[in-house]
Order: C-alpha cells, then structure tokens, then sequence
C-alpha cells in the first residue's frame, strides 16, 4: 500500500512547476518595464530640450503674467530680481540655508535662488511685493512694526512671506506652528524673540507678562 505523501495536496509544488510559473511571469514583466522605459525615452526624445541660448518664458506673479527671456540656468530669484524689478526677495547665501529669498510657489514657501524660472512656468508665484498689493500693511507686518521684529531689515521679507502664509492657513498659530513656519531663516540681528511677539500678536494671542 502507497504510503501518503507529505508533499500531496492542493498546495504541493514541484521545481519543474514552479519554473514554468515563474519563468513567464518574469519574462512578461521584464517586457511591461522594457515597453515602460522605450516609451519614455521616446517621450525625452520628442521633447525639445532648452538652451543653451536664452529662450522664452512666461511666469505668473502676484497675479501678473510676465513674459521674459533667458537662459535655462537662471534662478527665479534672479528673474525676480533683475527683470522683474521685484527686490524684496534677498539674495544672500544662495544655498537655501538662510530664507533671505523666499517667496510663495503655488501658496508653499520655497528658496527662489535654488529654483530655475523655467521650472515654474504655469504655476503662481507670490512675492513679499504681493502680499500687500494695495500699499498697505497686512497685521503681520504692523505688529513686527510693534514690535520692533527687524533691525536691519534684511531678513524681514522671508520671514513675512513664511509667516502670513502660515496665517493665511492657520489665522490662531501655535508657537510650534510659528516656530516651523520660521525654521529655515536666520536673522544676524539676532531679533527671534521680537519675530516670536509681532507673529503671535498677529495670531491675536497676548503676550503673559513674566
């Protein structure tokens, strides 16, 4: 009498059986990533590649669409900067380490001098410029006038545009909410605490007297 196998039953595999699985099941998505990778060098291929000369550009600021041509490498900051006539935005360490340069990508806050220009064409850009487009000063701005929040002035525009954004999306911010807000930014002046009162009273929250 046939002693039962262990290996018997619905669930039992054999070599040969499992190489006849896997073997096509490889192959055919070898074939997908193949197909996948020849598709999209055949889309880089169509696409015309910019530069090395200047070339064209629309970018869309505080509400404006401005058309300006340069070439490939240039920083939004730049473009801001020196066609645009829009120097709020500081240019300082150019390394993204300091937030002299920040200005509003989409309602986010970014580095514009690590940001190429061409590489925000139809997206909205918002510089400390436009967030009092009307001449006058948002809250914010009057309380860092408070609260005396600037000495040299320098930094003043990046931590303005991080901290109304925050604002905008957060009107009652937590110190936690403010501090992220200001993580990135460094003022020589050494005027964080003043920066800290003119956001919370901005926030509507009073100070507690130590």
């Amino acid at each position: 009498m046939k002693e039962p196998n262990k290996d018997d039953g619905p669930f039992r595999f054999s070599r040969r059986g499992l190489i006849k699985t896997a073997v096509p099941t490889a192959t055919a998505a070898l074939a997908g990533g193949m197909n996948e990778a020849a598709a999209q060098m055949e889309q880089d291929r169509k696409e015309k590649p910019l530069g090395p000369h200047p070339v064209a550009i629309e970018l869309n600021v505080n509400g404006k669409v401005h058309r300006v041509t340069v070439e490939p490498r240039v920083t939004l900051l730049d473009v801001l900067r020196n066609e645009l006539d829009l120097t709020g935005a500081k240019e300082v360490c150019d390394r993204a380490q300091c937030g002299a340069c920040t200005v509003l990508l989409d309602g986010d806050p970014i580095n514009a001098c690590m940001m190429l220009a061409v590489a925000v064409q139809g997206r909205k850009i918002r510089t400390i410029e436009g967030i009092s487009p009307n001449g006058k000063m948002n809250k914010l701005q009057e309380e860092f006038v408070q609260h005396d929040a600037m000495q040299c002035g320098f930094c003043t525009p990046g931590f303005v545009t991080s901290l109304t954004r925050l604002l905008e999306v957060a009107p009652k911010a937590t110190d936690e909410q403010i501090g992220k807000a200001c993580s990135g930014h460094l003022c020589r002046c050494g005027t964080y605490p003043h920066v800290l009162k003119a956001a919370r009273a901005a926030a509507g929250r009073k100070e507690v007297e130590s």
